[in-house]
């Protein structure tokens, strides 16, 4: 893992957010995006070499939806920069953790992503983001 590529935030209306973060860092975001397969709507903030992602449900089964229906608004999940995203898989997977994707999928900000499931990572949602102009390697 390279470094902490962003920290997504469950939100319930992303306007507003948008307002609250940009009065917050003192800029705007730098890029909307609508996830359809996710059911979710973003947008990015830069952050020095990280970011912040918020994170509004387009609908009412999104796992942002649920996530806010039972937690509320907040941190969902912390994101990692990887070179090798299906490589970090195999290796997580072998060393215990618990994959909530086999393979990586396309998604937010021109990302393949995979996560990680909280019961096995002390609780945090844990995303493995690996830039999609990078060639993703064969799965075995």
């Amino acid at each position: 893992m390279k470094q902490i590529e962003h920290i997504g935030i469950a939100v319930k209306d992303l306007n507003a957010s948008n307002i609250l973060y940009e009065k917050l860092l003192g800029k705007p975001p730098y890029k909307f995006e609508e996830v359809i397969t996710e059911g979710v709507k973003t947008s990015f903030f830069e952050m020095g070499t990280s970011k912040i992602e918020l994170l509004e449900a387009s609908n009412a089964d999104s796992p942002i939806a649920k996530f806010i229906e039972k937690r509320g608004e907040g941190i969902h999940h912390i994101a990692y920069a990887v070179e090798d995203i299906v490589g970090e898989l195999k290796r997580l997977q072998q060393e215990g953790f618990i994959l909530l994707n086999e393979k990586p999928k396309e998604g937010a900000d021109n990302k393949w992503v995979a996560f990680l499931h909280p019961k096995s990572t002390g609780g945090v949602l844990i995303e493995l983001c690996q830039d999609r102009e990078i060639e993703l390697k064969e799965f075995d």
